[in-house]
């Protein structure tokens, strides 16, 4: 894979400055209304014109409010084909006061920057190619498609066209991984050897359960990116991957769907583990990663409103040698990566996430899904 495919150039930004981003978008978030959330543009800036195709993927709702509470942000029109889809989300207070619309017209607004695509998985790639056909940045939801050559068209066309490409996974923007990647950056962790992920929870019988099934990876397929988006971005690409997907089915629903899935990672001087099941009580409180290096250890759990667990072989700027407890500010989802992508599309700031590390990222979920990617 060649080092000039990425938009920008790779850089971390410091834990400080992420976390003061989280507490000012809490407090926009808060103070949006129900309709919306019609807060004035920052001054001297022009709102972004943004529109969203789809209300199917689990994350439609969630990034939708957050694009409505934050000021740089002017909602133009909201898309979605699917009959019932369109009838449940128009009874909905999240998208209250929107223009419905095709996806033609929303694609031909006058002014539009960007588009969030937020479609059930198997129309995300095709959804979001046509938006950077037309032109414009894309906000694309996890997972990016089945087909790793034709997300790389999409990657490839974004680079020509010098457009925007943030991917939806939910933890990128968490205050606890934001310092486990500068503790690591730093290298007060030292060299890294293990990494253990838990992103597990319950899902009944039902139609969450019939959409994991929609592709032979399963619940690994579904869920993983989110913790492969980190491990990949900790540790680089692993040179071997061990997906093991096992079809319990407790409800006896013949789905055939992998429910209980676990994929190892193996490299040079370390492995890294993820374990996902659909079938755990109270599953999400569980949800943690742990990094250890041959000088620290840290410990995230719970992952929606993080904490943090640090032990350092000797003491490093605020924290001690030893064990010690790592408090965040509150964290609501979303509003990181909306704040983010307003600075990306204004280039106020260098892409994180590039091309390349998305397309590094799909390509070990792939694996990990025991899925093809060719």
């Amino acid at each position: 894979m060649s080092k000039n495919f990425t938009r920008r150039t790779f850089f971390s930004t410091s834990t400080g400055a992420v976390l003061a981003g989280t507490a000012t978008g809490a407090v926009l978030a808060g103070t949006a209304t129900a309709q919306g959330g019609d807060l004035e543009a920052p001054r001297h800036k022009t709102r972004i014109k943004v529109g969203q195709i789809g209300t199917g993927h689990g994350h439609a709702g969630g990034k939708m409010r957050a694009l409505r509470a934050n000021p740089d942000f002017e909602v133009v029109g909201i898309v979605e084909s699917n009959p019932e889809y369109r009838r449940v989300a128009k009874k909905s207070e999240i998208y209250q006061g929107l223009q419905w619309m095709g996806q033609d017209e929303l694609l031909a607004t006058p002014g539009l920057q960007v588009v969030a695509v937020e479609t059930d998985v198997p129309l995300l790639l095709d959804t979001a190619e046509a938006c950077v056909d037309a032109g414009l940045h894309i906000h694309l939801d996890k997972p990016a498609g089945s087909s790793l050559p034709h997300f790389s068209r999409i990657l490839e066309k974004t680079k020509r066209k010098n457009l925007v490409v943030q991917m939806g996974y939910m933890y990128r923007y968490n205050p606890g991984v934001v310092l486990m990647r500068d503790l690591v950056k730093k290298g007060w962790l030292g060299e890294p050897f293990e990494m253990r992920c838990v992103m597990s929870k319950l899902t009944g019988p039902g139609r969450g359960r019939e959409k994991n099934a929609w592709y032979s990876g399963g619940t690994m397929f579904e869920l993983g990116g989110h913790m492969i988006d980190t491990v990949v971005k900790v540790l680089g690409v692993p040179d071997r991957v061990t997906p093991f997907l096992q079809r319990l089915d407790p409800y006896g629903d013949g789905l055939g769907l992998a429910d209980n899935t676990l994929a190892v990672f193996e490299y040079p001087k370390a492995l890294a583990e993820i374990k996902i099941s659909l079938l755990e009580v109270e599953g999400g409180g569980r949800r943690h990663i742990t990094l250890c290096g041959t000088e620290g250890t840290l410990h995230i759990q719970p992952m929606n409103a993080p904490r943090g667990r640090l032990a350092l072989l000797k003491p490093h700027g605020k924290y001690k040698k030893g064990y010690q407890q790592v408090d965040f500010p509150p964290y609501p989802r979303y509003v990181d990566d909306i704040e983010d992508l307003a600075a990306l599309i204004r280039e106020e700031r260098e892409n994180r996430f590039t091309p390349e590390h998305d397309l590094m990222a799909q390509e070990t979920l792939l694996r990990a899904s025991g899925m093809p990617t060719d």
